[in-house]
């Protein structure tokens, strides 16, 4: 029964926001010219980093060339609320637009995430961690398989449980993934380490630019040094504190290194004390 529902998921809203792009050429009231301040943010947007770089090329090509494909907004009370097209949306205001060419759907909020997920993935706009977020929301609303999440997307079953595994990775590292300060590959092969391992190994790929395979070497180490069984000391101490404290009463140098009690003598004179009173 599962797998019948499947085919009016995912696929039904991909058809739905193609069918609204490839409507655009033939029916002009679909696409309408909006005040980009009535647009608000997609709350359920996947992506949370934007190259300024990219944007300001994007903006500089809006500014020449115009929009070529609209934004996808629904109609709210006080505006519109945004649904695909956040780089578009956010080029625009930056080349200063005062109106933007949108498309209006009827779409209630779990299309709306829907919407916003499948864009990005789509696109390929999201980086590995927001890709992995994207991929664990897909999964919970739909409860899909990993398999039939492959099918949906176009993407390898492999590469999304991959992905998914970036999770299991400390906050503190996503971050250093997300801001390039490490690679994927490197990610890969801290997963299982704790936290204060993964900062102790991030902060040496970082400082000495390792390469992932230098990474696996250092981190092979660690886990055969946890896993080796720890030699337990067979030797005792003793406390020669009073031993020592007579000897030098009677005028012996005496010193105590490691378990060995040594007495110095500085005559033979010393030699002969020392004898006539133990006899």
């Amino acid at each position: 029964m599962k797998s019948m529902k499947l085919g009016r998921g995912l696929d039904a809203l991909l058809g739905e926001i193609d069918e609204a792009y490839d409507n655009e050429g033939s029916q002009k009231d679909t696409v309408l010219e909006i005040s980009l301040q009535e647009v608000k943010a997609n709350p359920f947007q996947p992506r949370k980093n934007f190259d300024e770089a990219s944007l300001l090329e994007l903006s500089e090509s809006i500014k020449n060339e115009g929009l070529i494909q609209p934004i996808v907004v629904k109609e709210s009370i006080d505006g519109y609320t945004l649904i695909a097209g956040e780089r578009r949306l956010r080029a625009s205001k930056l080349a200063k637009l005062q109106t933007i060419r949108a498309i209006v759907l009827n779409s209630d909020d779990e299309k709306m995430r829907q919407f916003a997920l499948i864009e990005n993935i789509q696109r390929e706009e999201l980086n590995s961690v927001e890709l992995a977020f994207a991929y664990q929301e897909l999964l919970k609303l739909h409860d899909y398989t990993h398999e039939e999440l492959s099918s949906l997307i176009h993407k390898s079953r492999t590469h999304i449980t991959n992905t998914l595994r970036l999770l299991q990775l400390s906050e503190k590292t996503q971050k250093a993934l997300i801001e390039k300060k490490i690679s994927a590959g490197h990610a890969k092969v801290l997963i299982g380490l704790d936290d204060k391992q993964q900062q102790l190994v991030v902060n040496s790929i970082v400082g000495q630019k390792l390469s992932v395979r230098e990474v696996e070497a250092i981190i092979k180490g660690m886990k055969t040094e946890k896993t080796a069984p720890k030699k337990k000391s067979t030797t005792q101490s003793y406390d020669f504190s009073t031993l020592q404290e007579q000897f030098l009463n009677l005028g012996f140098k005496a010193k105590v290194n490691n378990n060995k009690f040594i007495i110095e003598f500085e005559s033979e004179a010393q030699i002969k004390n020392m004898l006539n009173w133990f006899s």
